[in-house]
């Protein structure tokens, strides 16, 4: 059956980083199912003063966070984040990681969910059907893992409850865990149909058999963990020195070796020297007594492997308990002993330390071997120690029977899809680590023993040898039909008690989830393959490539063809966050504080693949970006002609600034300012088609922050208040609008709650932004107008850093001389007004000519750019006469204070003596004292000069 049900976004999931994870009821992750075929987002245009839904900057002072619910409620209600399949553009599909069932949500959480939102977005407004599949996992190892400590805290063990029990709990825990009926999970019945049919699939190929091998063994669990699940860390232990006596020779013929783990020496088969250590020469060939053992006889043999530096240069070899000693004896024909239950004790091959824990173990093994004189010494040694990435304890590697998937023929398919470029690892250097990770790969180990999971579909026959006779089916009716043609009618069957890594159902996610083994399902026919996975760089193997080859394997297409791999989040140090360092910081409250916006765009300023320290100043800072936008919409919103006046707003709209001819009669900060937008919005489109995120936010805050708000919307104001050409006031409306609109439209998949209430409160809105169209490229910029107009920007700059020196009074109007060839003053002197305003100069005493004025000694001279000048009244700006007195009493001061300095440094009893960092800054304060003295005595003859020329 096609599986036609996908999933998005319920109203109680992440309205915040909208759309899943982080709700204010929860903590868990809820989805909600919808039906693809039967959907039709309702595009309705809306105006904010039209419905309760939007708050406009014209009556609220600031972006009301709280509002961010209803307004992902009213997304939600009208369609939007439902795939517009009437587009009929190619779809774009982003496959969520699903986070397990029993994780608590943390800033990583909210790193990738704002990462792919942003995407999902982004190709929204370019007009592609859009679809975002979210999930959870059933996390096999960690889900059993809670649910039995929850039993214990009862008393309770689950062996006491039998199988059938447990799960009937790890299923009501599971659904007071996660509060949605219907939320997507690996253990839906379609992923569970999907995790069997591919078994079969493999198995039947002869990439699935069941064998004996070295795994690592979780004593706890008492189930096989992956390779990827297993932490090392470096602890300090101890090195325990052991004597080996060699068989037939004196009491000083002995072999000490060096083990951290000496209960394991019940295993040993053999004891290995380099061949090249002519220290132990003699004793190879001959064999050695194993300790505490009854006088077992092993080996002493030769073999490159062993390390003549470390320790002793004499290796014990335990097949049994050691990966690489397991490795050495399926060379060499060594028999493999085991001696450990899977309960982390010893067995009977340990004799008298037989039901013994194994570190209880090692600690009465070696007082018996001091008793007996067989203990050399003990010294402390930092080792690297294998442990469970889900419970914490160490892992134990052991023989054990499992079912393996043979990777090499899978991974060659998924190296070739690299190769050809079918798939797009970012950043680039992750393909080298994948490259290396799959040409060296080792089957996988996919059976758990444990009892939450995906049963494997493995059937053996009562009376016969599990390894030879067994039936794969789909179902136990399946395998009795089977096992009865095979075996005749009376045949009794049982279902392998195992359950499947938890990792091989989350490989299929890209194509279970839309309806596969149904090659047909209309879902899988529609959006497989996908378009990019994004996730954390730490699951590249766990999960990404084994996706890449199962999805190869099993449809015969790469399943996405951009794999995006972003870092971790650190604190402001670069620490990472853990609660032993109580550096955590909570997305939640981080949105109660700062706005879900500002978090989003902070996450996003990361750069692929490399981590991100987050720290309260980025936070406040783009909460003020915040405020700084809603501000700017507040000036718009002031400035644009009433909504009954259809003439001005005819006039207003008749403005087409994506043609050449509308741009050439502009004014020179509009001509500026609609030229800088296109050339930000083909950036920011590159940007966003590169995955370029960081890039894209800083372009887009430093045009918003710097172009339009500090220069543009201060410029405007020259037209809109102060100019009586009406025509001019209406083109300078109309840029306004349309370069905020256009800002609203690039911010918005980064910031996407104050954008939409922005542009849902600016005036015939015929779309809701969230599904509004994404700017057009390539449209007319005029480097010529940028050029001229950043020669205005230099000479507001220097004007402004002149009144600054001198101190003057911000309301006072002073006089300006402009000098510059008759090209630059013909355009500069055209914005008089605008120069005017942002200078604070007096309008009707700004003159524009070729030549000096004739008073240029007394005027502070400006060079704003080559070819561009300015000569300034000092008598306009300052009382020369006073200013004189008080630079002549700072500059004594500051004489006295250098004088005081320069004497310090002259005595060599402070030079020779003090402290080397102490002189060094007694210096740079000198050197600091003396260029600011110099400019003060610069300053101060110029104003002398001034007066003497006056009088």
């Amino acid at each position: 059956m096609a599986f036609s049900n996908t999933y998005l976004l319920s109203p109680s999931s992440l309205y915040k980083l909208n759309p899943v994870l982080f709700s204010a009821r929860r903590r868990s992750v809820a989805l909600s199912r919808f039906h693809l075929r039967i959907l039709k987002p309702r595009f309705v245009a809306v105006a904010a003063s039209e419905n309760g839904v939007f708050t406009s900057p014209e009556i609220a002072k600031s972006f009301d966070f709280t509002s961010e619910e209803r307004l992902y409620n009213w997304w939600d209600s009208q369609g939007y984040f439902k795939p517009n399949l009437d587009r009929g553009s190619e779809p774009f599909v982003v496959t969520m990681p699903p986070p397990n069932v029993t994780g608590s949500l943390h800033m990583g959480h909210a790193m990738f969910v704002t990462l792919e939102d942003i995407m999902i977005r982004y190709n929204r407004m370019k007009g592609r059907p859009t679809l975002w599949l979210p999930g959870t996992d059933h996390a096999g190892i960690a889900t059993q893992l809670v649910v039995e400590r929850m039993l214990a805290s009862e008393g309770v063990k689950r062996v006491d409850l039998g199988r059938e029990e447990f799960t009937k709990r790890v299923w009501q825990w599971k659904e007071n865990f996660d509060i949605s009926e219907e939320n997507i999970s690996t253990l839906d019945e379609q992923l569970s149909q999907a995790v069997i049919e591919a078994f079969i699939k493999l198995h039947e190929k002869g990439l699935i058999y069941q064998g004996s091998y070295m795994v690592n063994w979780s004593p706890n669990l008492q189930t096989a963990v992956s390779d990827l699940e297993v932490e090392y860390s470096e602890e300090p232990g101890t090195l325990y020195h052991i004597k080996y006596r060699v068989a037939g020779g004196s009491r000083s013929d002995f072999l000490t070796i060096a083990t951290t783990r000496p209960e394991t020496l019940f295993g040993d088969t053999a004891v290995a020297v380099n061949p090249e250590d002519e220290r132990y020469a003699k004793y190879i060939g001959k064999s050695a007594i194993v300790p505490m053992t009854f006088g077992r006889h092993v080996p002493i043999i030769a073999d490159k492997y062993v390390d003549k530096d470390f320790g002793t240069g004499v290796l014990k070899i335990s097949p049994g308990h050691d990966h690489n000693d397991y490795l050495l004896a399926r060379k060499l024909g060594l028999p493999i002993l085991n001696v450990m239950n899977k309960d982390g004790t010893l067995n009977e091959v340990a004799g008298l330390y037989s039901g013994l824990d194994r570190f209880e173990a090692r600690k009465k093994l070696w007082s018996e071997l001091e008793e007996t004189g067989l203990a050399v010494k003990k010294e402390a040694h930092t080792s690297r120690v294998p442990r469970s990435q889900r419970g914490g304890e160490i892992i134990e590697p052991l023989v054990s029977k499992q079912w393996f998937v043979t990777m090499e023929p899978l991974a060659e398919k998924a190296l070739e899809a690299v190769r050809k470029g079918e798939l797009t690892i970012m950043p680039e250097r992750f393909e080298k680590i994948y490259n290396h990770w799959l040409s060296n790969i080792k089957d996988w180990c996919i059976s758990r023993q444990l009892w939450w999971g995906h049963r494997i579909p493995v059937w053996y026959i009562v009376g016969k040898d599990c390894e030879e006779d067994y039936i794969v089916a789909r179902s136990n009716d399946e395998a009795l039909i089977k096992a009865q043609e095979k075996y005749g009618k009376n045949v009794e069957i049982y279902q392998d008690p195992d359950v499947l890594d938890t990792w091989f159902s989350s490989s299929l996610w890209p194509f279970s989830t839309l309806g596969w083994p149904d090659v047909s399902a209309e879902d899988f026919r529609r959006f497989y393959p996908t378009s990019v996975l994004e996730t954390g760089h730490d699951i590249l193997f766990f999960w990404v490539a084994r996706m890449v080859m199962m999805g190869i394997e099993f449809t015969g297409t790469v399943p996405f063809t951009h794999v995006y791999l972003h870092g971790l989040i650190r604190d402001s140090q670069g620490r990472k966050m853990s609660k032993s360092l109580g550096n955590v910081i909570d997305p939640l409250d981080t949105i109660k504080e700062f706005g879900t916006d500002a978090l989003r765009f902070t996450l996003a300023l990361g750069t692929v693949g490399q981590d991100l320290n987050l720290s309260t100043e980025r936070l406040t800072s783009n909460k003020a970006f915040t405020n700084k936008l809603w501000n700017a919409g507040k000036f718009v919103l002031q400035n644009l002609p009433s909504r009954s006046d259809t003439s001005a707003w005819g006039s207003l709209l008749a403005h087409k600034f994506e043609k050449e001819q509308h741009l050439t009669g502009l004014p020179l900060p509009e001509y500026w300012v609609v030229s800088k937008l296109h050339m930000l919005v083909d950036a920011v489109t590159s940007g966003y088609d590169k995955f370029f995120f960081n890039d894209i936010a800083r372009e887009i805050y430093d045009f918003f922050w710097g172009d339009f708000a500090d220069w543009y919307i201060e410029a405007s104001k020259a037209h809109l208040y102060q100019s009586e050409d009406k025509e001019i006031a209406s083109i300078s409306q109309a840029v306004l609008l349309y370069v905020y609109e256009n800002i609203l439209k690039m911010l918005h998949p980064f910031m996407p709650f104050v954008t939409e209430e922005l542009w849902q409160a600016l005036p015939n809105r015929k779309a809701a932004l969230i599904v509004s169209q994404w700017p057009l490229t390539s449209l007319p910029r005029n480097h010529t107008a940028i050029k001229r107009f950043e020669n205005l920007q230099a000479l507001t700059r220097a004007i402004r850093n002149a009144r600054a020196e001198y101190s003057v009074e911000p309301a006072k109007r002073i006089s300006a001389s402009i000098v510059a060839n008759s090209e630059v003053i013909q355009y500069i002197s055209r914005e008089k007004d605008v120069l005017a305003l942002l200078s604070r100069l007096d309008i009707q005493s700004i003159h524009f000519t070729d030549l000096p004025p004739g008073d240029a000694n007394q005027c502070v001279h400006l060079v704003a750019g080559e070819g561009l000048e300015a000569y300034l009244p000092l008598a306009d700006m300052v009382d020369i006469s006073a200013e004189v007195q008080r630079l002549s009493k700072r500059l004594s001061k500051m004489q006295t204070e250098y004088n005081g300095l320069v004497a310090r440094l002259s005595s060599p009893n402070f030079v020779e003596k003090a402290p080397e960092d102490v002189v060094r800054g007694v210096r740079e304060k000198a050197a600091e004292a003396e260029e600011k003295l110099n400019l003060t005595k610069t300053r101060l003859s110029f104003l002398q000069s001034t007066i003497l020329v006056s009088e």
